[in-house]
């Protein structure tokens, strides 16, 4: 059994859906006595505090824990262990209508924190991204996933062509977003095994990975403007091809 290294999350929404994830190993909780009565009243029903060891705190005690991240924590402090790794390869197997959302070289937390709140939010069935860019001990990406951490699949590679290389043997599509293509991703029958290919906040999908795209496609927005926030693309996306697929 491996040993799993701790750290903490702050948050109402983080450290509540915690707390109701039978796979996430709560180790120690930080409370005010307002956040326990807002969870008791919340989780009447599954007694969420139940055989949890409790230490209370003010709130100004457990500002020192969010350091000079300046993040809100509302009261809700927890130091939780990592899930268990999941495997790419085993989870896509014998699986179809599967879409996983592929982030090459996005590093802002909080970005990757929202794109994992709309990946809930619209049933995407997973988010790959290199093991080497994801912050898994983020405060910040916890709180800007509000909860939601605990409800997607995250499948950390050493290597995105790699990943993609493998995926693609196994008739996945994948749709490289990129402002330049003449294509609009509304256009596109959204069927099968596919993967949206999104690149960094600033430099778009990196030449090497840009190769394995079977298709560039874009969101159309007004001609004035220049991009969208890589979160608020994420989000559009997710949200049209799940509509695609409850109306298809």
């Amino acid at each position: 059994m491996e040993n799993k290294s701790s750290f903490f999350i702050v948050g109402k929404h983080a450290v509540t859906e915690a707390l109701k994830n039978p796979k996430r190993k709560v180790i120690r909780l930080f409370l005010t006595e307002e956040s326990k009565k807002s969870i008791n009243r919340a989780t009447a029903n599954n007694n969420l505090l139940k055989d949890k060891k409790i230490h209370f705190k003010t709130k100004r005690e457990m500002d020192k824990y969010c350091g000079k991240e300046l993040i809100q924590h509302q009261g809700y402090l927890a130091e939780v262990e990592h899930l268990d790794k999941l495997e790419l390869k085993e989870f896509v197997k014998n699986k179809e209508d599967l879409t996983l959302a592929c982030l090459d070289e996005v590093t802002d937390p909080r970005n990757i924190g929202s794109i994992i709140r709309s990946a809930s939010s619209f049933n995407i069935d997973g988010l790959i991204i290199k093991e080497r860019n994801f912050p898994k001990e983020s405060k910040l990406m916890y709180k800007a996933a509000s909860g939601c951490m605990e409800h997607i699949n995250i499948f950390t590679v050493s290597n995105i062509k790699t990943a993609i290389k493998t995926l693609k043997e196994k008739n996945f599509w994948v749709y490289g977003f990129d402002a330049s293509s003449k294509t609009d991703f509304t256009s596109v029958e959204w069927k099968g095994n596919n993967i949206l290919l999104f690149g960094s906040e600033g430099f778009g999908i990196k030449k090497h990975t840009e190769k394995y795209a079977d298709f560039l496609v874009k969101i159309k927005i007004n001609k004035n403007i220049e991009s969208l926030n890589i979160s608020n693309s994420a989000s559009i996306v997710f949200h049209h091809i799940n509509q695609y697929k409850k109306t298809s």
